[in-house]
């Protein structure tokens, strides 16, 4: 039984030692702390730590179900301290949430199999804007890159033509959880990528299945998402 609840337990969740240096993305990485740590919770009857748990030890929680299914092709998303975050929860200790939406600037974004021959563009985008029960402004574009070369990407130094900057992940109070949703595109040869004046004055309700079918986008090669929240909440 007890080992069952380990198999578990392992599969949803990865232990952040105190040090918080970046984390390896191997699935094998993230099992091994958590067995130890979750037998001894077993066998001394003490609760496991959950993300929105104060705790020494700091814990994400993997994403599931349908969320899980947005993340393919190994594409990582990497924050100082809490290394690649993909398809995960951003936990609340160490101030990890508040830190996301004020203090970091933007991460790196590295895709292992990107061609060194071709170019990309990169989105990051909020579609629960302003809940993802009322999602009536999405999508809210965070970060548009384009022609950024292939052997940037294979060392996660995103460098292109910014059409938008960077924004930090700042969901509002009360609003639950938000996606944060990174997509990689192939970019088209001799595509020249622009926003419209009327998407340049406004982030919110951005149109971008029209921004990808009127550039030629595609379906993006790779994709992956975290989800955090106020950092109050």
């Amino acid at each position: 039984m007890i080992q069952e609840t380990i198999s578990t337990a392992t599969s949803e969740l990865q232990a952040l030692p105190q040090s918080c240096s970046p984390i390896p993305r191997t699935w094998l990485g993230r099992m091994r702390p958590l067995g130890a740590l979750f037998l001894a919770a077993l066998l001394t009857g003490a609760a496991a730590p959950w993300p929105d748990e104060p705790s020494r030890t700091c814990f994400f929680q993997m994403l599931s179900g349908g969320d899980s299914f947005f993340c393919r092709g190994d594409l990582e998303v990497i924050y100082p301290e809490l290394g690649d975050v993909g398809c995960s929860y951003i936990p609340k200790c160490h101030q990890y949430r508040e830190r996301i939406s004020r203090e970091w600037g933007s991460p790196r974004v590295r895709y292992p199999q990107a061609d060194k021959n071709k170019k990309y563009v990169l989105m990051l985008v909020d579609p629960d804007v302003p809940s993802r029960a009322n999602p009536r402004s999405r999508f809210w574009r965070h970060w548009l890159v384009t022609n950024i070369p292939g052997a940037n990407l294979r060392t996660g130094d995103v460098k292109g033509h910014v059409l938008t900057d960077y924004v930090r992940p700042t969901p509002p109070p009360r609003s639950g959880y938000h996606r944060y949703q990174l997509l990689l595109h192939e970019q088209p040869e001799h595509e020249a990528i622009t926003l419209s004046p009327e998407e340049r004055i406004s982030l919110g309700s951005w149109a971008m299945e029209s921004f990808v079918k009127q550039f030629r986008l595609g379906s993006p090669v790779a994709s992956t998402q975290f989800l955090t929240k106020y950092h109050q909440d």
